[in-house]
């Protein structure tokens, strides 16, 4: 498998999951996401998938400062609704890595473990993309992305389209990929210019 040697330079995140320590899959309930692990889960890497990785990497090293975050126990709050913009497929990629659900996960054992209803659109957010709580402290952060400071290539909407209409030559179809990734990396490189925290 081949892809972006940018993604390895991206941090890990790493969780505590209790469920995953009572059925036996990981020991200790120590879980690690990598930006690859989230990427092949979304099919692709673009400005967005990045943003809601580093969201949540940036959010819950505020919420959580030295301790591990307790995966399971951290409810996900968003300002839109869950069919506006791209807020239902961040709310994917933060589902994968916190296990947050609206009413689709997993529901629990004897009253234990429950993820559903930890997942919320069209809250009551001052303009923040997310707020993560903590149901032991319930300590908030809430997170800003805005990646628009990053510009793209100059080239890059060109070959978009010529490659959509399928007017574009397989050279320049390459070049469309690595711009595009180029600048997802761009935008990870300037983390600190693209997310705010307010807690």
């Amino acid at each position: 498998m081949t892809y972006p040697q940018f993604f390895n330079k991206i941090p890990i995140i790493k969780l505590q999951d209790d469920l995953a320590s009572f059925l036996g899959a990981f020991e200790d309930g120590i879980i690690e996401f990598s930006y690859l692990d989230i990427v092949k889960s979304a099919g692709h890497s673009c400005p967005t998938v990045l943003g809601a990785y580093l969201m949540t990497f940036k959010g819950l090293e505020a919420l959580y400062k030295n301790e591990i975050p307790i995966r399971g126990e951290i409810i996900v709050e968003f300002s839109e609704s869950q069919t506006t913009g791209v807020a239902g497929a961040i709310g994917n990629v933060i589902m994968n890595i916190t296990g947050a659900a609206t009413t689709n996960g997993f529901k629990g054992l004897a009253g234990k473990y429950d993820r559903n209803h930890l997942m919320k659109f069209e809250q009551d957010i001052n303009g923040s993309n997310v707020r993560f709580t903590r149901t032991d402290s319930h300590k908030s952060v809430e997170v800003f992305y805005n990646p628009s400071s990053v510009k793209p290539h100059e080239d890059l909407n060109f070959l978009m389209q010529k490659s959509l209409q399928g007017n574009a030559t397989n050279d320049e179809k390459l070049e469309f990929g690595k711009l595009w990734q180029k600048r997802v990396e761009d935008i990870f490189d300037n983390i600190q210019e693209v997310i705010n925290i307010k807690e």
